[in-house]
């Protein structure tokens, strides 16, 4: 009886075990509304706007001060566009940083040259990941036409920002200078 019941378990573990392997391999979206979407990319577009002037000032490499100026300009446009689109869906936006992106400005402020460089890379890292994941998420699955058309329409501008920060991380990951 003992072996029929270890058996069971051994082979419910075993079971169990792809099934957690696999959904722990792929990034999970939580589900959010379409509204939390447009408040969720606002105040990221918010931030993104405010460490890219961090990195055009306090850049220690050029790759760097460019890819600020770049997060600068593409999430200003895209925010412009968003407060029109969060107007016409009478969407109250976020008008400044919230706590987590306030605490990441201060603590990316205290850094200089390439302590500064490796860290700001490495939030833009994480940060377009998330990003990525969430604007495709919304993009298949947002309920409101025009919010989901938004986020297919900015999904590529993420897409290559994620891969400019992959590369500049690179660049940047060993001395926080760009590679010749």
């Amino acid at each position: 009886m003992r072996n029929v019941v270890f058996t069971a378990i051994v082979g419910l573990a075993l079971a169990a075990t792809p099934a957690f392997a696999k959904s722990a391999k792929k990034p999970t979206v939580r589900p959010m509304s379409d509204q939390t979407f447009v408040t969720k990319a606002a105040a990221g577009g918010l931030a993104e706007v405010d460490l890219g002037k961090l990195a055009q000032e306090k850049g220690a490499s050029q790759q760097v001060k460019s890819f600020g100026k770049r997060m600068v300009d593409d999430h200003s446009r895209a925010n412009d566009e968003l407060k029109a689109l969060a107007k016409s869906k009478n969407i109250t936006l976020p008008a400044d940083l919230d706590t987590h992106d306030r605490a990441e400005h201060d603590r990316l402020a205290k850094l200089s040259g390439a302590a500064f460089d490796r860290a700001y890379m490495r939030a833009m890292l994480t940060d377009h990941r998330e990003d990525v994941n969430e604007f495709r998420h919304e993009s298949t699955t947002g309920k409101d036409t025009d919010i989901k058309a938004f986020a297919s329409k900015t999904l590529p501008t993420l897409e290559d920002h994620l891969k400019m920060a992959q590369d500049t991380n690179r660049a940047v990951g060993t001395s926080g200078k760009a590679k010749s």
